[in-house]
């Protein structure tokens, strides 16, 4: 039976399978920080038990520290002035020492936001199950690998048995064929993605990503259009694996060396969907239709090609929408109908998961 890229990762990890669908899957990489885990730290020492598999189980901080210099950093304690964000890096380190996980604190050059260091240390790999206590753990889907967010519970129950209960998602593909325009980055294919299947379009889904676009994107930017597969209403993103992919995880700290790198490529060269692999919902889009693209709103939906304009309220039927649009648009401080190519930039934000990799800086 012809598969999809998302149907043998996921297939190649399942345990158990309910008669409803309920599966029991293992989890190959564990991503920890400061936010999502202490009441899951909790549970088990609560439970007197340990942590299953240390050595497939990462901790950073990285939502709670501040961006100041740390050129006089001696330690969480006296560098984080705010202190319910103090209390929490303490807590994982705390947490760290007691479980006896590898740990990349602020003293560690290697630390950094959660969704960067793995890829950047080759954590993740190609064909692996990927979690992490936070919503855009999909940034790893650019590796072929099936990575999604978890809640508390699910952070607990991982650290405990390595495994977790999933239902199988809806597969969709968005295929975008042919080169980009000048200028256009992934964050725009992303954003005029959002704008064409709306914030709900990849409900239930897991999004595969392909087509020539796609394909001659960077990790980097591959990286990014997984992250926001989350703001597209997806349960995760996912790319197929390729040189690019082979030849950014060469060499990295983490990833297999010698033979066992060998056999890996061997392993991963298969995963890419079959040619007659169905998917429930398909997109095709032109790459060149995508024009450098801004959200004016305060919705990714709310989107328009930097030659475009913000809606002109009056051709907007539904009053529902037209109430919203109007609500987006006084929030955000600029009229109707306003040119975007004329809009005065005044502050400019780089740094989030979606766009803080060497690359984008």
């Amino acid at each position: 039976m012809a598969r999809t890229l998302y149907d043998k990762v996921l297939e190649d990890h399942i345990i158990d399978r309910q008669t409803d669908g309920t599966c029991l899957i293992y989890i190959d990489r564990h991503l920890v920080h400061e936010v999502t885990s202490p009441q899951a730290f909790e549970g088990l020492r609560n439970a007197n038990r340990p942590v299953r598999r240390p050595d497939c189980t990462l901790a950073t901080v990285d939502h709670n520290i501040p961006t100041s210099t740390r050129k006089n950093f001696k330690n969480i304690t006296t560098f984080i002035k705010e202190s319910d964000s103090r209390t929490q890096c303490e807590t994982l380190e705390q947490n760290i020492e007691a479980f006896g996980l590898t740990y990349f604190g602020m003293e560690d050059s290697r630390q950094g936001i959660v969704h960067v260091i793995g890829p950047e240390q080759g954590f993740t790999l190609p064909g692996t199950t990927v979690v992490c206590g936070d919503s855009h753990t999909s940034t790893h889907g650019a590796f072929g690998a099936l990575a999604f967010g978890i809640g508390t519970s699910e952070v607990e129950h991982v650290l405990a048995t390595q495994t977790l209960l999933q239902k199988k998602s809806k597969n969709m593909r968005i295929r975008v064929e042919g080169k980009p325009s000048a200028g256009v980055t992934s964050k725009d294919i992303a954003l005029y993605v959002i704008g064409v299947i709306g914030t709900a379009g990849g409900t239930g889904c897991v999004i595969e990503f392909c087509g020539e676009a796609i394909e001659a994107l960077s990790m980097e930017s591959r990286m990014s259009i997984c992250n926001m597969s989350i703001e597209a209403g997806a349960r995760a993103g996912m790319v197929a694996p390729d040189q690019v992919t082979f030849d950014y995880l060469r060499d990295k700290p983490l990833a297999p060396k010698g033979q066992e790198w060998d056999r890996a490529v061997a392993y991963w060269k298969t995963l890419k969907s079959d040619a007659d692999a169905h998917y429930d919902i398909t997109v095709d889009i032109k790459a060149s239709d995508i024009a450098p693209t801004l959200t004016w709103g305060t919705s990714p939906q709310d989107v328009a090609p930097i030659t475009g304009k913000t809606p002109d309220l009056d051709k907007i039927e539904d009053p529902l929408r037209r109430l919203a649009v109007q609500r987006a648009l006084d929030y955000i401080g600029i009229a109707p109908n306003t040119p975007l190519e004329g809009v005065k930039i005044d502050k400019v934000f780089i740094g989030s998961c979606t766009n803080s990799r060497i690359e984008d800086l």
